[in-house]
């Protein structure tokens, strides 16, 4: 066996060890792994052959690297589902995670211009502004906010929406949606969405921007969802016909 073949087969055993105790529960989801020199003299290799390993395990999305705090478990990937018009507290229950949804403001406000043209709102309408933080596996995952048009604005405003997901109080209150328009793209958090999902600015997102419509084509709801591209990936799918994709590149 060649120098470079033996190196190669030695970085590839310990990621398959590492691998293994992961999937086993050895290592729990978002615990800290041993720090790199410990386990290097645990395997009796390099740091170089132990840092070949965990980029195998980095890009089989196992273990996410944080600077300056070490090597953790990834948490289990959430699914963005594309094809279903339901609340995304719901969708990630259905597929059986453990989501906490923590209130971090409501108040009835005046709508920003972009927002008002989302809800085609006159410039200085008020809308409900529901602020809320998604939590998965114990971390913040998710930062939403919700502008919800009047006059339904008032009858949900005193939900419990810790318990109640937006969609739900809408069909109690009668308000019966039909589709929703929505682009997810690329992003970097911002200071805003940093402070509330306890990471560092400039962090890898996705950015969800959706409309909500009522049967008469009523826009009813604009959200904005930052996701944590650490915690989600988007997943549909694929039919002959039902679900329209687009792809653009942008600048």
């Amino acid at each position: 066996m060649s120098p470079d073949a033996g190196h190669e087969a030695r970085y590839r055993a310990i990621a398959a060890d590492l691998a293994a105790k992961i999937r086993s529960g050895h290592y729990a989801p978002g615990e800290a792994l041993p720090p790199q020199r410990e386990l290097s003299a645990s395997y009796g290799v390099t740091l170089m052959t132990l840092r070949q390993a965990l980029r195998e395990l980095s890009d089989e999305r196992l273990i996410v690297q944080r600077p300056g705090k070490g090597t953790f478990v990834a948490p289990p990937h959430l699914a963005y589902q594309l094809g279903s018009l339901r609340s995304l507290a719901d969708d990630l229950r259905e597929q059986g995670h453990d989501v906490r949804t923590v209130v971090a403001g409501r108040a009835m406000r005046r709508t920003p211009a972009r927002i008002a043209a989302e809800l085609r709102l006159r410039p200085g309408d008020t809308a409900l502004r529901l602020e809320r933080v998604r939590e998965f596996a114990g971390r913040p995952a998710v930062h939403q906010v919700s502008w919800v048009r009047r006059p339904v604005a008032e009858q949900i405003r005193d939900r419990d929406f810790t318990a109640v997901s937006l969609y739900t109080a809408l069909a109690e209150a009668g308000v019966a949606v039909a589709r929703a328009s929505e682009v997810v793209r690329p992003g970097l958090l911002d200071p805003a969405a940093a402070r509330r999902l306890h990471e560092p600015e400039g962090s890898a997102v996705l950015v969800s921007t959706r409309i909500t419509y009522t049967h008469d084509a009523v826009p009813v709801v604009s959200d904005h969802a930052t996701i944590l591209g650490t915690m989600m990936e988007i997943r549909t799918e694929r039919a002959a016909t039902g679900l329209s994709l687009t792809w653009r590149a942008t600048s």
